[in-house]
């Protein structure tokens, strides 16, 4: 099954918690929620305290993928806010490992991502301890940006680490950046269960026809 995790990026910030109530009715899967801040990647959005008051808007999963320099510290404060899954980055963590098995302590699903110069091999041996791996085909920090093709190819490279270790059933293959209906085709054949669209959902006329599109339907 394919599921579709709208990021709010690309919503209207002046009316976020409209923008995720909506999600369900569209036919979304998860709010993706990209914390940025600053340090790790230039730009910045929100943190713990925005995603705690748009828990209110939605029961939906919430996707919260931290951009952040020390995400350890930061685990804890999401949790509060309800996140259930927090995705790290491995280029931002000497101790992955570690953090990934906090968030699990805390009955969150954990997440590791990855950009796009680096190697699927980055991951391999922290696949065990995770519930989620998150490719990024566009350079983190900003919405909108063009898909990068080459990066998208690590995801079926990670799919057969998946199968090899009999984790495919249990770990989610994400997609984030540039995904729109025609990538979105590409990241699905090279084995994606779990695509983030922002403007390909939130800028369409039709946001409900997008994701089932999206979808492959």
């Amino acid at each position: 099954m394919i599921k579709i995790a709208p990021s709010i990026l690309s919503a209207d910030y002046a009316a976020l918690g409209s923008a995720v109530e909506l999600l369900r009715p569209w036919g979304a899967d998860y709010v993706h929620l990209d914390v940025m801040d600053g340090a790790f990647v230039p730009n910045i959005t929100f943190g713990a305290p925005m995603t705690k008051a748009l828990r209110t808007h939605s029961d939906l999963v919430f996707d919260a993928h931290l951009m952040v320099a020390e995400p350890a510290k930061w685990v804890p404060a999401f949790k509060e806010a309800g996140a259930d899954i927090v995705t790290i980055h491995v280029e931002a963590d000497r101790h992955a490992h570690r953090t990934l098995a906090l968030i699990r302590s805390l009955g969150m699903k954990a997440g590791v991502a990855l950009n796009p110069q680096t190697p699927p091999s980055a991951v391999e041996y922290l696949l065990e301890g995770c519930d989620l791996v998150l490719v990024m085909t566009v350079n983190p920090g900003f919405g909108g940006q063009k898909f990068i093709p080459e990066a998208a190819k690590k995801l079926a490279v990670i799919r057969e680490m998946l199968i090899s270790k009999g984790l495919e059933d249990r770990v989610e293959l994400e997609v984030d950046g540039g995904v729109n209906v025609e990538t979105a085709k590409l990241c699905r054949e090279y084995g994606a269960n779990v695509l983030v669209a922002g403007n390909a959902v939130y800028s369409s006329p039709d946001p409900k026809e997008a994701i089932r599109l999206l979808r492959g339907e």
